[in-house]
């Protein structure tokens, strides 16, 4: 009798283990992405540097130097902005490779007062005084910045003629610029600071340059001659007044001497006459030997008396005093 075999009873089946790893495979790798997204809100602001925050677009926070962490985008987005660095531009001319400049015609002429064509080169240092104007007021601070400080030295420059700019006035010219160039700036809430706006050259167009050159230079011959002229005078002014006070006061001196001299000549005249009206003879041969006395009393005069009988009969005097030096 055959036996009737038992069928044989199959293993329960365990878990699926590619179910398994598929199941926690997708719970893995949205974790692995959500935290490699979060890592992304990590960021570094360096030194005279800050990170302007925009939370949808919209400003919301201003970080300062170091590591931060802001939300990830699309949520959070920074910009860095550094405030320290001196920026430049340059109106009318360009930088070249080799230090050389190139002058940009379209930039660099403009009209003056007077209805004449100058030729001008402008230099303009500034920095990032606002980061949140910035990057939140204008699209392109800087593009703004060039164009801001064309129309400012041209608005100036206009103002003036030819040869005060070129001249006396061209420091007057770069301070009304830049005094223009920041009120444009500020109008616009640009965040920008002008440190510095300097003209390097103001030159007429180079078809009459020389021809503007000589008149700058005659200009200046005349200024130098009319300060030799100012200088002259002032040595010689003062030298003339001098002269002329010595003059006077030698003439007052010489009038009180003549003065002095005539009341003393006056009084012994009318003392003489007194005496005279007294004794009119005594008076006569007094004055009559004073006078003989002051022509022959100084003992320079060798006095010889000849009578009058011998008359022409005498014979010439050999002074043999005076020859041989001894005395009478």
């Amino acid at each position: 009798m055959n036996e009737r075999k038992a069928p044989i009873e199959a293993w329960p089946e365990g878990p699926d283990l590619n179910r398994i790893l598929n199941s926690r495979l997708w719970m893995i790798i949205p974790a692995i992405v959500v935290a490699i997204w979060l890592l992304t809100g990590l960021y570094t602001v360096g030194p005279g540097e800050v990170g302007v925050i925009r939370q949808f677009g919209r400003e919301h926070a201003i970080t300062g130097p170091g590591l931060r962490y802001r939300l990830p985008w699309p949520v959070q987005h920074v910009t860095i902005v550094d405030i320290d660095t001196i920026r430049r531009t340059t109106i009318g001319y360009r930088m070249e490779g080799d230090d050389s400049t190139r002058t940009v015609d379209r930039e660099a002429l403009m009209l003056t007062g007077d209805e004449n064509i100058l030729k001008i080169h402008l230099f303009v240092q500034y920095i990032v005084k606002d980061p949140s104007d910035f990057v939140f007021r204008v699209r392109d601070p800087e593009a703004a910045l060039h164009s801001a400080a064309e129309v400012a030295l041209r608005g100036v420059v206009g103002s003036f003629p030819i040869d005060f700019t070129m001249t006396e006035g061209r420091a007057e010219v770069q301070e009304l610029t830049h005094l223009r160039l920041q009120e444009l700036l500020d109008d616009y809430q640009s965040g920008l600071l002008v440190r510095e706006a300097r003209i390097l050259t103001a030159d007429p167009p180079s078809q009459v340059e020389d021809a503007f050159h000589e008149v700058v230079r005659a200009l200046e011959d005349r200024e130098r001659l009319v300060e030799e002229a100012e200088g002259y005078r002032e040595d010689i002014v003062p030298r003339a007044r001098g002269d002329a006070a010595r003059i006077l006061a030698d003439a007052e001196a010489y009038r009180e001497q003549r003065i002095l001299e005539a009341q003393g000549d006056a009084a012994r005249f009318l003392e003489v006459y007194a005496e005279y009206v007294l004794a009119p003879s005594v008076t006569r041969e007094r004055m009559y030997l004073e006078v003989i006395e002051s022509v022959l009393g100084d003992g320079d005069v060798d006095l010889v008396i000849i009578d009058p009988d011998i008359g022409g009969n005498a014979l010439p005097l050999l002074n043999l005093d005076r020859i041989t030096g001894g005395g009478s």
